[in-house]
């Protein structure tokens, strides 16, 4: 890129959806300033994908950034809060069939080393309690269906993400991002031209009309028009770790409490996910094609549902697995499914979106709007890829279920990382995990006792001994802890009534 270039300060986004407008929000509200105008281009003959219905708490810092409140965005996107995830079934050992994954909060530095010195200690055999549940908070929260927002003056703080319409919201942040002033247009990218260097000079329409500009950003789904097709940027795929390329979506009719917690249920060849929205529920069965059809998966899930007699439609999706191996390459910077998918396990889509963008308008501004530091850029993100698919291969990798091929060739992969490799050999010779996460410097993308809920949920731990049938934590502590968290989610709204933004 030279700064000298006329279309130096044009930003094109190539597709909209969540990702697109997402994109096209941060970029106008990150680099206006530096003269920068974005426009967006979004062919209404394609549709998209829309159903990704859940988010980390990373979320909540982009609508911040926007200056966009809760009571704005959430009705308008039938929006519910989360306060973390609950595993059913992903373990067949007694006593830990469903585990409960928080978002690490303030007020769990009272209790979570419990937690931590109870794990330790049944890693070495000891009878003690060391299933993550009854040590976070949120996962009381998520059990007596309250939300993450405290009552009137109560000033207890946590951790929390949301649940919400993707399409809707898709819309909404399309609306805020053409009131601010991007600019929309509503055609098909036929061609793609380039500058003699081999940079896209610019895209062409379906109406002959050719868009010009500096900075394209790929928003074009799984097909990836410009990084992938017409920059020939190579994929690398992760279908070796994560079996899982299809899902089905299908929604059911609301239930009387609307949960405020993702259910992730194991089935035969996959798992389902529950998401509570204001005017439904979410539902949907991720799977491998290589074990069951998408007729047996859709039957499947129609019977967990009991949704066999009714005509609800099913959505079938196939997803690609992996990512780029260049996220920024020459002039072009892919954004969401464009430049690589996890599946949905821990609901990171958006936040890599959000990750993506806001580390380019770093590495971006940094290089004087140039793409000096683009190797770097590129680097760190694969790393945080990388890191992420690690942590959901090992729900796999760990899992202790027999009932069919799907999760016993899931158990026994041998493909998995150096790094994950290692943080499993320490967990089983009873290591300090901390210090072998802190050793790979990946704490950034699961922190240690994210790691601890994980391997802990499963009952990954040995066999206890007759000898060592004691315990490290007293029972008076555990009563501590156990008084000490209902004492904080007495202090938070039932989840319906924080719903109710118009009454608050």
């Amino acid at each position: 890129m030279t700064v000298n270039n006329p279309n130096t300060k044009k930003i094109v986004i190539l597709g909209g959806g969540t990702a697109g407008w997402m994109a096209a929000n941060l970029l106008h509200h990150y680099l206006a300033q530096y003269g920068f105008t974005i426009s967006l281009i979004e062919s209404p003959d394609i549709p998209t994908v829309g159903v990704g219905e859940g988010s980390t708490p990373q979320l909540r810092q982009f609508f911040k950034t926007l200056g966009i409140a809760e009571q704005d965005w959430m009705p308008a996107c039938n929006a519910t809060y989360k306060n973390g995830i609950s595993f059913v079934n992903w373990s067949e050992k007694p006593g830990f069939d469903e585990y409960f994954h928080a978002f690490p909060s303030a007020p769990d530095r009272q209790t979570a080393a419990g937690f931590l010195q109870n794990c330790m200690s049944r890693r070495r055999g000891f009878n003690v309690d060391a299933h993550p549940n009854r040590y976070f908070l949120s996962a009381t929260l998520a059990q007596q269906a309250l939300s993450p927002k405290p009552k009137g003056q109560a000033t207890v703080a946590i951790n929390y993400a949301y649940h919400f319409d993707s399409v809707l919201l898709g819309k909404y942040l399309a609306k805020i991002a053409i009131n601010s002033g991007v600019n929309y247009i509503q055609a098909r990218c036929d061609k793609c031209h380039n500058h003699a260097n081999g940079e896209i000079k610019s895209v062409e329409l379906h109406t002959g009309e050719q868009i010009e500009g500096q900075l394209f950003i790929d928003c074009s789904g799984f097909r990836s028009v410009l990084l992938q097709q017409h920059l020939a940027v190579k994929f690398n795929s992760y279908q070796d770790s994560l079996f899982n390329d299809s899902a089905i979506a299908m929604p059911s009719n609301s239930e009387h409490v609307i949960q405020s917690q993702t259910l992730s249920t194991a089935l035969s060849n996959g798992w389902a996910w529950k998401i509570p929205l204001t005017n439904r529920i979410g539902n949907g069965y991720v799977y491998s094609s290589q074990f069951i059809s998408a007729d047996e998966a859709e039957q499947e899930l129609r019977t967990k549902l009991g949704l066999l007699d009714h005509a609800d439609s099913a959505k079938h999706l196939s997803m690609k697995i992996g990512r780029v191996q260049q996220h920024w390459a020459k002039n072009c910077l892919a954004v969401g499914l464009s430049q690589g998918f996890i599946e949905p396990l821990e609901a990171t889509a958006l936040h890599l979106v959000q990750e993506t963008i806001e580390s380019f308008v770093s590495a971006f501004s940094a290089g004087r709007f140039t793409q000096q530091h683009q190797q770097q850029f590129n680097q760190r993100l694969n790393a945080r890829f990388d890191g992420i698919r690690d942590y959901i291969v090992c729900h796999y990798k760990i899992n202790s279920r027999d009932g069919n091929e799907y999760w016993r060739a899931n158990r026994h992969n041998s493909n998995i990382s150096d790094s994950l490799q290692n943080i499993l050999q320490c967990w089983d010779q009873g290591g300090d995990i901390t210090t072998e996460i802190n050793r790979q410097q990946i704490a950034g993308y699961y922190p240690a006792v994210s790691w601890h809920c994980l391997l802990a949920g499963y009952g990954r731990f040995p066999e206890m001994h007759t000898a060592q049938r004691q315990t490290t934590t007293t029972d008076d502590n555990l009563q501590l802890i156990d008084g000490f968290i209902q004492e904080c989610a007495n202090n938070f709204q039932p989840h319906a009534s924080a719903l109710k933004f118009g009454s608050n």
